[in-house]
């Protein structure tokens, strides 16, 4: 039976009720909506500095969207994800602020389509 979601295999300790799933239907273009505290830095927000990467190392090529007002950024894959296979949400401590804090600790979400 195929499934209707994406299975979030792990996430920081601490950040388990930061991490939710809401989806109607499955696509294999899975995009994330990554929300801050604070108004970010455009500049920082890179491929360098969020990404997402197989299970191999390889990195999606993704494109990004931010949305100053909701303070989100969606991280888009232009490619789909292969099912069966690990995937990981990365997002690095250059990452920064408008007021140019970095991220105290880097995330990574494990996910699998």
């Amino acid at each position: 039976m195929a499934r209707d979601y994406i299975e979030i295999e792990d996430v920081p300790k601490g950040y388990e009720s930061r991490v939710k799933q809401n989806l109607s239907f499955k696509t294999g273009k899975f995009v994330w909506k990554c929300r801050f505290t604070t108004a970010l830095d455009p500049s920082t927000i890179t491929s360098d500095n969020l990404y997402v990467e197989s299970e191999t190392g390889m990195k999606m090529a993704t494109k990004f969207n931010y949305n100053d007002a909701d303070m989100e950024i969606e991280v888009e894959p232009l490619e789909a994800y292969a099912k069966d296979t690990d995937y990981y949400l990365n997002i690095t401590t250059r990452v920064k602020s408008r007021g140019g804090q970095h991220l105290k600790e880097p995330i990574q979400v494990k996910f699998r389509l």
